[in-house]
């Protein structure tokens, strides 16, 4: 019985690894994967740098419209109790100083200037704005309603919201069930009540002035279970901040 046979010595293209010896056989002998194994290690080598970097030829950054420069605070490298944390475990701040603000914005015909000024310490939604590497440290450019809050020390329950924000006292876990089982820790589910601890002054209408907002401080409420960022305050309670349009409703 005639046989064909099919030989190649090497077929080979970008990002597949090699194969020798091909042939019509039922079998077919892979050689070498080590192509393979070389790209799978530069990818894990692989830094990708999110922040823009400002040349130092350039002195200044100057936010336009109603946006604000931030430098950011740097990422805690210890833990409380002074371990090194490993840089996969560093918290990504969500707070910093600002250092430049942008000329405002036109509501209609009313000029709105930025409501907060140079150094003043705030915290910021967690993915909003863009970062920018200048003058040796990290910043970020974002606009004034991306800003949560004025927070001056280092305690969130001392936050001054911004605009229609507002920050909310989660309630506490249950420990049990209705029947008095005791609750795992993976069986605890995340409350979504809590009291309202203070609130913005609302926001703008069309001709410039404050909309009071309909939930306020001392209110006990029910919100999105998914909004607003997640805080743990000085005193071991956990906190969020949040738009009130992200209330559902007041509790009494």
């Amino acid at each position: 019985m005639a046989t064909t046979q099919l030989t190649a010595s090497s077929i080979s293209a970008t990002g597949f690894a090699s194969f020798e010896g091909l042939r019509s056989t039922s079998n077919v002998k892979v050689a070498s994967f080590a192509p393979l194994k070389q790209n799978i290690r530069l990818s894990r080598g692989l830094v990708v740098k999110a922040a823009t970097t400002v040349a130092p030829k350039y002195t200044s950054v100057k936010p336009l419209g109603d946006r604000v420069l931030v430098k950011i605070k740097t990422a805690e490298e210890k833990s409380v109790g002074g371990i090194l944390l490993p840089t996969s475990a560093q918290s990504k701040p969500q707070g910093g100083e600002i250092v430049a603000v942008g000329e405002g914005r036109s509501i209609g015909k009313t000029k709105v200037e930025i409501s907060v000024k140079n150094g003043t310490q705030v915290l910021y939604s967690k993915y909003a704005g863009t970062e920018v590497l200048f003058d040796g440290s990290t910043h970020l450019i974002l606009k004034e309603d991306d800003i949560v809050g004025i927070l001056e020390t280092d305690d969130i329950k001392d936050l001054q919201p911004l605009n229609d924000r507002i920050l909310i006292k989660v309630a506490e876990v249950e420990e049990k069930t209705a029947g008095g089982l005791f609750l795992s820790e993976a069986a605890k589910e995340k409350p979504s009540i809590g009291s309202v601890i203070a609130a913005g002054p609302g926001l703008l209408d069309e001709e410039g002035n404050r909309k009071s907002l309909s939930v306020s401080p001392g209110n006990t409420v029910l919100y999105s279970k998914y909004a607003g960022n997640d805080f743990k305050g000085a005193d071991g309670a956990d906190y969020v901040t949040l738009r009130a349009s992200d209330v559902i409703a007041v509790l009494s």
